[in-house]
């Protein structure tokens, strides 16, 4: 409480103004990423269940891929004309594209147009996104005193947790409340558009704030920067420290988080079939622990340098998340770790005849005889091995001692390789069943308190990171350039590596077969940035900002 009360009075003021934002940005994220399931059937059914999914998860990363050049927009009038105004214009934008989203008419309604109008929608927010983060970041930053800026700042690496947080508990009452049918139909679009109210308080707020000292400062000086991107990417000094940055920190701060927020959610659901509903209720609780953490490592680095902090959870996830996922499979269905030991599952096929099922434009079918096994059971939870067959020969599926061919869609028409690909599944189903697989976890026997507690060291690794985050980047760059140079690699390493993360690992899995291959994406990311940031990343938490 000594470090409330030691707090200017508009402190308060500055920490909600700022965080409002933060909480508004991640609750879209979080109730656009829940509701993948759902958005599918809406807008994307015709493309089949499996390539459907896929094409969400993409418009879903599109946010993502559009947000470094909101960045370099943004960053560059952030650091012209203020922290401010830049970012009243970031969140009244991404609000409107969100409510928007909520009044979208789907594939039903208004045909091939919806999914066009929904990207559009994705492609508004995750521009404005790309001004939010970094200005709500150095403007606490900038208001916060030495020695407590990692404490200030943390709160908006907290925020984060609380718009999941409020995304999850809007869908668990939501969807409760009406019924699995009737949210399904019409009720997903609820949370998009209680995102109004959200909106209206945030831009409340933040029209009460004044300019950051720092910036005043720089104008009372006739400072202010007036080339800031080229001040920032064209000059050596500054562009390496950027390149530093985004390929030690950001990259892996992505991929590390939407691991850890993210991609357990995508995985216990989607993955190994645990019930939604349980999935919420164990998300919430380990959300509610890492709130905690974010402060308790923000705090920590104030005291103990952002580096050795920060090294701790890259550390930690490089170690511990492929071992993490086969406990935490264990934990919630251990009927299909059972299965896979009993009656393993191969799939024999031309190697040429297979495709990595990732395809950013939606541009390809998948339709060869081994995408469609493979992509079957990936969207059935069912782990595989692969094996060579000759060229020519259709894929075939081998489970324990039944083997089911499976079909070529190359030849057939779209209409008729949906029917085909629903006849293909509908085989298949019984045959799993019959070895022992389950179809989705059995909801007596999920260990609860096993998997909250290795979501809890997941998440332990994202805060470690995430938490000083916000302050050290503040302090790496000079106040002329800080909006510029900050939100460009942020919004790269995480936009791009993070948001594309869903999408890249569900892919790897279908196409190995191995539920956990997908990991190997942010650990390998996250092992670079360690090595990275202990060789090249100075230490900052001393420095006058």
């Amino acid at each position: 409480m000594a470090e409330n009360e030691s707090r200017p009075p508009r402190m308060g003021l500055v920490l909600s103004a700022s965080a409002a934002g933060t909480v508004f940005e991640w609750y879209d994220f979080f109730i656009f990423g829940s509701l993948l399931s759902i958005i599918t059937k809406h807008f994307f059914a015709d493309a089949g269940e499996t390539q459907g999914y896929i094409f969400a998860l993409l418009t879903f990363a599109v946010g993502f891929f559009v947000r470094p050049f909101g960045g370099l927009v943004f960053g560059y009038f952030g650091d012209r004309t203020g922290r401010k105004r830049a970012f009243l214009f970031t969140i009244t934008i991404m609000g409107l594209a969100t409510f928007g989203i909520g009044l979208l008419p789907d594939t039903r309604q208004i045909g091939y147009l919806a999914p066009y109008l929904l990207i559009g929608l994705r492609v508004l927010q995750g521009f404005a996104v790309g001004g939010e983060y970094g200005g709500a970041a150095i403007y606490v930053a900038e208001h916060a005193e030495r020695g407590k800026r990692g404490a200030a700042t943390g709160w908006i690496q907290v925020a984060a947790t609380v718009g999941l947080f409020l995304a999850l508990t809007v869908i668990l009452i939501v969807r409760t409340r009406m019924g699995e049918e009737a949210f399904t139909a019409w009720g997903w679009r609820i949370p998009f558009l209680i995102s109004l109210g959200l909106l209206g308080i945030s831009i409340w707020i933040r029209l009460r704030l004044d300019e950051s000292p720092a910036f005043k400062q720089l104008q009372a000086e006739g400072a202010t920067a007036r080339a800031p991107l080229t001040e920032a990417f064209f000059n050596w000094r500054n562009l390496r420290l950027v390149l530093v940055v985004l390929l030690g920190l950001l990259m892996s701060q992505g991929v590390v988080w939407y691991t850890a927020q993210f991609y357990t959610q995508f995985f216990l659901e989607r993955v190994i079939k645990v019930e939604p509903r349980i999935v919420n209720e164990l998300i919430l609780s380990v959300t509610v622990v890492s709130a905690g953490l974010h402060i308790m490592f923000a705090r920590l680095s104030d005291r103990v340098g952002r580096k050795p902090v920060m090294l701790f959870g890259l550390a930690l996830a490089t170690l511990f998340f492929i071992p993490g996922f086969h406990w935490l499979t264990q934990a919630v269905n251990p009927g299909l770790t059972e299965a896979i030991a009993r009656a393993p599952v191969t799939v024999f096929a031309a190697p040429a005849d297979c495709s990595f099922q990732f395809d950013p434009i939606g541009g390809k079918k998948f339709s060869s005889s081994c995408d469609i096994a493979k992509s079957t059971l990936a969207n059935l939870g069912v782990p595989y091995r692969n094996e060579a067959a000759p060229p020519g020969e259709l894929a075939r599926i081998r489970i324990g001692t039944t083997t089911i061919s499976s079909i070529d869609g190359d030849v057939l028409a779209p209409s008729a390789l949906a029917a085909a690909r629903e006849n293909f599944q509908a085989e298949l189903k019984p045959a799993l069943k019959a070895a022992g697989y389950p179809a989705k976890a059995d909801s007596a026997r999920v260990n609860a308190p096993l998997a909250i507690a290795l979501l809890v060291i997941i998440v332990l690794a994202s805060a470690a990171l995430y938490g000083p985050q916000a302050a050290a980047l503040v302090e790496l760059f000079p106040t002329r350039i800080r909006y510029s140079a900050l939100s460009l690699p942020y919004h790269l390493g995480v936009g791009w590596f993070g948001g594309f993360l869903p999408a890249i690992a569900f892919a790897i899995v279908a196409a190995t077969g191995n539920l956990y291959a997908g990991l190997w994406y942010p650990v390998s990311i996250s092992a670079a940035g360690f090595v990275i940031t202990l060789l090249f990343l100075p230490e900052t938490y001393r420095r006058d900002i």
